[in-house]
């Protein structure tokens, strides 16, 4: 019985592995189309994105009500594209702690409350892909290859 357990883990694991591109991929696709998405609501309606930066007390509202729109929408599709995937997500990062130190923290009370705060579960994603990379079915991926870098196995 144990052999058995042990050959058939095996082989679901195995078939599994020959499908791991599958998970950074999806990961990618559908978080970089929600940010594409919001970034593209907040450029097409930028006023009232820095009249909610105003009322926030962001400094520089204009500014960095702008600079937030375009990071999202570029950000969005270049993890879409799995395209300078790391490099991206350092600005996104920012993005979140900026959300989270000025805006959404005064309405957190708790761990509870920060662990399921949606900016710092974005955190996550945005910190894992930097860290994991953007998978082998990435532009990064093709890109390394073209040049002659070495990426993980």
């Amino acid at each position: 019985m144990r052999q058995f357990i042990a050959t058939t883990a095996s082989r679901l694991l195995q078939m599994l592995r020959t499908i791991e591109w599958l998970g950074p991929l999806t990961v990618r696709v559908v978080f970089g189309y929600f940010w594409l998405e919001t970034g593209i609501a907040k450029v097409h309606n930028l006023e009232g994105f820095t009249m909610r930066f105003m009322g926030w007390g962001i400094p520089f509202p204009a500014f960095s009500a702008g600079l937030s729109a375009w990071t999202e929408l570029i950000g969005g599709l270049l993890l879409m594209l799995g395209l300078f995937t790391r490099l991206v997500c350092i600005p996104m990062l920012i993005n979140m702690a900026v959300a989270v130190t000025l805006v959404v923290s005064s309405n957190l009370m708790g761990l509870d409350d920060y662990v399921e705060a949606d900016e710092v579960v974005y955190s996550l994603i945005f910190f894992w892909l930097l860290i994991a990379g953007p998978g082998k079915a990435s532009l990064d991926t093709l890109l390394a290859r073209m040049l002659g870098i070495r990426t993980a196995a």
